[in-house]
């Protein structure tokens, strides 16, 4: 695996630990307990997360069997990905789910569910990181609903700021448990 890559895949790797042990000491009630009307459960904050990454393997799985063909990313790639982090991080800015994830998220409501899949998506990720060859680690190869076209890298730093993003809900969720 590109060295960028394993650095990356170790980050997230730990910080999905984390999150996880952040909710462990839940009960299935409380996981799967909304803190309001229109408001995400803990339960649904990871099965969203899960999705997120699994329809995003899934296309750059897609994808890279042609990575020979794709160009390469840029600086504006650079600009869109520093954007993209930048979005994720401010605390009064919200998004609406793309209408694609929502409708490919199914709602894992215990946590050795959450756990399994989350477990499965990540070596799925990990086998297909371990494939890509270090002359095509920048191609456009990942597409955010957002941001565009973007490489791989970028798509490890949006799962990244995808977690830091939710993580504020999650921890709003504990404080009323």
């Amino acid at each position: 695996m590109n060295s960028s890559f394993q650095k990356l895949f170790a980050t997230i790797e730990l910080q999905r630990q984390k999150t996880l042990d952040s909710v462990r000491h839940l009960s299935e009630e409380h996981l799967n307990k909304p803190p309001g009307p229109d408001k995400w459960s803990a339960a649904q904050i990871l099965s969203h997360l899960i999705a997120g990454e699994r329809m995003s393997f899934l296309y750059i799985k897609k994808k890279i069997q042609g990575v020979a063909q794709a160009t390469d990313t840029g600086i504006w790639e650079e600009v869109k990905i520093n954007l993209l982090k930048l979005s994720q991080r401010l605390p009064g800015l919200k998004f609406k789910a793309p209408r694609i994830i929502i409708e490919h998220t199914p709602l894992y409501k215990d946590l050795p569910t959450i756990i399994k899949e989350w477990d499965q998506v990540r070596d799925d990720l990990k086998q297909l990181l371990e494939t890509i060859p270090d002359q095509y680690i920048n191609r456009r190869v990942y597409k955010h609903p957002r941001a565009g076209y973007l490489n791989v890298r970028h798509a490890l730093l949006f799962f990244r700021e995808h977690v830091i993003h939710h993580t504020p809900q999650i921890k709003r969720l504990l404080d009323q448990n």
